[in-house]
């Protein structure tokens, strides 16, 4: 820590001590550059080593990548030796990792292999030997011996000394002593064999003894192709094995991504097609025709500036495809539609399409800068919800500016070839040209009543604006007593899921599994369940994103069957927890695999402090508060569990006066725990050298033994009764320190219902009363509510940037602050709608989703209000007043503000409504996973565009007819006084 704390970059440092391990957490600000950050690490670590206890392992430095997490699980399971289940699987690891996607295999499961040596201590007393001649006498008989050649009149030659002990027979014949004549063997005090270390983990695939092969992908590589690859790799090795084997796979990423690609590939294809036959509808076949062309031209250009910066397709660029594809057409449209009034007119098709593309260039670039404005700060979004989303904004920036491109250079390009002057939608034509020309009594259908509803509104413009915003402002309360809260990421169903086990006490590893079994055999009969991957552990996994409770004994990892044949995964886990409550002295936890960056307890409370005693003091006080809850459950801490420890205490003065040490004691322990490492060999089949263990037979080992221990001393056999002493106190816990204070952490999760913000909040106002203050302890909620909070400021930075950067163009286009203030005040009262969009649906506000929602409305919202002002202000230009050009603008302009509103809608909806059409497989579902992702932000912007429509139709006439209609009267004052 003291080497550690100074460098550069770090954002928090989480130190975890416990026996015989220490992990030091580093997590450094998004804009370090991680490379250099490692290598800063490993200075720092390397300056450090010299302060370490001689016998530690060397210090391992490695990133916490998610991208290098298991990618699928391949099991290996059975009832056949453990030898042989270890030798299959370290063969199919090797195959598998020949892959050039695979970027390694970790065996789980597997138990290290050791020489163990079982000494039997009274014949080692008899011949009155250490410990310290056993191990001296094996160090400097199992040497790698360097030598040099020798040249001299007979020749050159090389000399070697073959010094490794190469297997069991040759450690067993070493002479350990010399009694006059007679040589005293090893084997005549110990027995030698191979062996495994003592168990510490175990694993189980549908309650048979399995190993597990997890497999990491490498950076950058396609994961269906790579694991289609190991899967055949794993069909073919199974007639291979050894019989009684049984492979299997589970935790198959590709397999969720190949539906969830399949799903949005489908969202995509019927997204378009609704939109191509609201066009055909609205403009006819040769203009829907070259409108169509937007579509596919802006996705090509792109996926392909996408796949020139590295990037892969997945299902944030998927979905942003699904967004974008109603808002690639709006500038098409805007064009095309012109250049069709100048086909009717007579014009050639160069001369329409050439007009069209230059009399709407500025419009459609200031209406796309403005979106893309809108997204540019998103890029900068840092941490890991950052990594995730940043696709989103980088699709469509490229696809929005391919856009651009079609709708100004490659559509009237395409015009020039395949139109023909006089071919236009007629009635379409009849319609803009009345409403030109002031003739609104031409108007049929909806057209009619539109210009009736606005002549109404223009008339009362102070009114209409009044009602729009008491509207807003009802929406805002009515979503504040009815909604359904807030939330940082979705919460979408899931195909695995996680049943910890805990357990209290000192409780082998043998009692350990049959606990865990209990739970195995309680829901072993659920349909639902596909798969069951079962790990027990004598000490809970440290490391990775989320730390283990330190009264974790096993994990069941629950793979589901396919979500459209069971229930959802929550409703799964409820009845797992009903199943197992009646087993005793356990806790069961449940939990879905999370998809997305969130993560861990829904409630997180960290207390901080140098002061250990006042910590503790404070967490019990937290404690009660939140075990009489009754909305709280699975509780859990970090103070020590309860369970007792054997200290062996030793007297050194006595020690010295029998010539004897705690080194010495130390080692005579570890020969009865888990064994004295002597040296180590490597056998002519081991790829690594195995450690050589001195051991007391398995029937002697335990904590009575230490009464009755000798040692070899310069005086002779000694008992060490005589100087140590045992004692049994209370365990001691992990040492937890971040940021160089002690941490403690109260976690919890939420009842089925209970919102985990609203609660958080509530359980902040109750903690307060708390004298923290005073206890020196800093209480702070971390987990999902710290990560929304970060989010929720940085959206809003965004968002406040990017209103900004669309002020700037707008001032710029319009040169009126009161027309850019018109256009951007449509961003916050069409908030109104995604809250009411949000509430219709029935869901809750997801900062990040929902978020990302309202500042995309914002870049989509401004598109109609610019065409629209922009032909206004033409028309004033012509000298027409206020009312006259609005009425004269809003039916103009009705058509394609309603056509570029409705694409984006009608495209988004099968998203809101979580429908997945397979056109090709001719299927139809509901709420897939893959659709429950996005239907906060679609709703989001829906709901904000639907309401958006309307202002843009109606508010924005009234607003400019507001200011302009006094200009106007004062205009008019001033021509009849002249």
């Amino acid at each position: 820590e003291t080497q550690l704390q100074g460098l550069e970059g770090l954002k928090e440092m989480v130190s975890t001590a416990t026996f015989g391990h220490l992990s030091i957490q580093l997590e450094f600000y998004s804009n370090v550059n991680i490379d250099q950050a490692l290598d800063d690490v490993r200075i720092k670590v390397d300056d450090a080593k010299g302060e370490l206890p001689l016998d530690s392992k060397e210090p391992v430095i490695k990133e916490i990548n998610v991208a290098l997490f298991p990618v699928m699980v391949v099991t290996l399971s059975g009832l056949v030796d453990e030898n042989v289940l270890y030798a299959a699987a370290t063969q199919l690891k090797d195959r598998i990792e020949a892959l050039p996607g695979v970027l390694e295999v970790n065996i789980q499961g597997k138990r290290e292999q050791t020489a163990e040596i079982i000494i039997n201590p009274s014949r080692m007393d008899n011949y009155g030997l250490s410990l310290t001649q056993v191990g001296q006498l094996l160090a400097n008989n199992s040497l790698l011996v360097a030598t040099e050649d020798i040249d001299n009149a007979a020749g050159h030659f090389g000399v070697k000394i073959p010094g490794r002990i190469q297997d069991i027979q040759g450690l067993m014949n070493l002479p350990v002593k010399v009694d006059g004549e007679d040589v005293v063997l090893f084997k005549d005090i110990a027995v030698g064999r191979l062996a495994f270390k003592d168990r510490a983990t175990s694993a189980r695939v549908n309650g048979e003894q399995a190993v597990a092969l997890e497999i990491k992908k490498r950076i950058g590589a396609n994961i269906i192709e790579t694991l289609d690859e190991v899967r055949s790799i794993t069909e073919e090795a199974k007639p291979l094995l050894p019989d009684g084997i049984h492979v299997g796979v589970i935790q198959d990423e590709s397999k969720q991504i190949k539906t969830m690609l399949n799903d949005l590939f489908n969202s995509v294809l019927v997204a378009t097609l609704l939109v191509m036959i609201l066009i055909l509808g609205s403009l006819g076949l040769r203009s829907s025709t070259l409108v169509g062309l937007a579509i596919p031209g802006a996705f090509l250009m792109g996926i392909m500036a996408l796949s020139m910066l590295g990037y892969t397709l997945n299902m944030v660029v998927l979905f942003a495809l699904i967004l974008s594809v109603g808002m690639l057409v709006d500038g098409a449209i805007v064009v095309i539609e012109y250049a069709d009034r100048r086909l009717a007119e007579g014009a050639e098709p160069k001369i329409a399409y050439g007009d069209a593309a230059k009399r709407m260039a500025w419009p459609i670039i200031a209406s796309t800068a403005t979106t893309l404005a809108v997204f540019l700060p998103l890029l900068f979004w840092p941490d890991t919800v950052g990594e995730f989303m940043k696709f989103l904004p980088l699709t469509l920036l490229f696809t929005l500016s391919a856009s651009l491109i079609m709708a100004l250079i490659v559509l009237p390009a395409a015009g020039k070839v395949l139109g023909r002057a006089g071919h236009h939608n007629e009635g379409a034509l009849t319609t803009i040209k009345a409403a030109e020309n002031g003739d609104f009594e031409q108007l049929t259908g909806f057209s009619s009543g539109y210009v009736r509803v606005l002549r109404t509104a223009l008339l009362n413009p102070i009114k209409v604006t009044v009602g729009v915003l008491l509207s807003v402002v009802a929406a805002f309360i009515i979503y504040g007593f009815a909604g359904h809260g807030a939330e940082f990421f979705p919460d979408v169903d899931a195909d695995v899921a996680m049943v910890d086990v805990r357990a209290r006490g000192n409780l082998s590893i043998a009692e350990r599994e049959t606990l865990v079994k209990e739970v195995e055999y309680a829901i072993f009969d659920m349909a639902e369940i596909d798969a069951i991957y079962t790990s027990v552990f004598v000490r809970a996994p440290m490391g990775g994103q989320e730390s283990s409770p330190p009264d974790l004994i096993g994990r069941l990892q629950i793979e589901l069957i396919d979500w459209q044949s069971r229930r959802p995964a929550k409703d799964i886990l409820e009845e797992i927890e009903q199943r197992t409550e009646h087993l005793a002295g356990i806790i069961i936890e449940t939990r879905k695999k999370e998809g997305g960056p969130g993560g861990g307890a829904d409630i997180q409370l960290q207390m901080t402090s140098r002061n250990d005693d006042n910590i503790v003091s404070m967490l019990e006080q937290v404690r009660v508060m939140f075990e009489q809850d009754d909305e709280l459950k699975d509780l859990r801490d970090d103070r020590a569990l309860e369970g007792v420890e054997w200290q062996i205490n030793v007297d050194r003065e006595k020690a010295v006066r029998y010539g004897a040490s705690v080194s010495e004691v130390g080692s005579l322990v570890r020969m009865v725990t888990g064994g004295q490492i002597l040296t180590q060999f490597q056998p002519d089949y081991a790829d690594e050298e195995l450690d050589i263990l001195l051991r007391y037979p398995n029937g002697q080992r335990d904590i009575d033994l230490f009464q009755t221990l000798n040692i070899q001393t310069a005086k002779g056999t000694i008992p060490i009764s005589n100087f140590v002493t045992r004692k049994a106190i209370p365990r001691s816990g992990d040492i937890v320190r971040l940021d160089g204070n002690r941490r403690y952490m109260m976690t919890a999760n939420v009842a089925a219902g209970i919102n985990p913000t609203d609660k958080i909040i509530e359980l902040g106002e109750k903690i307060k009363t708390l004298d923290w203050q005073a206890a020196e302890v800093m209480p702070v909620f971390r987990g999902d509510f710290e990560k929304q909070a970060e989010t929720g400021i940085f959206l809003a930075t965004a968002f406040g940037v990017a209103i900004f950067l669309m002020m700037t163009i707008l001032v710029t286009q319009f040169n009126s602050f009161y027309q850019a203030g018109l256009i951007m005040s449509a961003i916050v009262l069409s908030v109104a709608g995604v809250l009411m969009g949000l509430l219709i649906r029935g869901e809750p506000f997801g900062v990040v989703m929902s978020g990302v929602g309202v500042i995309a409305l914002a870049g989509i919202v401004v598109n109609n209000n610019i065409v629209l002002i922009d032909t206004y202000n033409q028309m004033k230009q012509e000298g027409m007043n206020a009312i006259d050009a609005a009425l004269r603008t809003g039916a103009v302009r009705m058509r394609p503000v309603l056509l570029t509103a409705v694409t984006t809608i009608v495209g988004l909806m099968p998203m809101v409504l979580q429908w997945n059409i397979d056109i090709i497989h001719q299927t139809f579902s509901i709420g897939a996973p893959s659709s429950q992702w996005w239907t906060q932000l679609s709703t989001a912007i829906v709901g904000g565009l639907t309401f958006a429509t309307v202002l843009t139709l109606i508010l924005t006439p009234c607003l400019l007819v507001l200011r302009d209609r006094k200009n106007d009267k004062i205009e008019a004052q001033d021509e009849a006084k002249s």
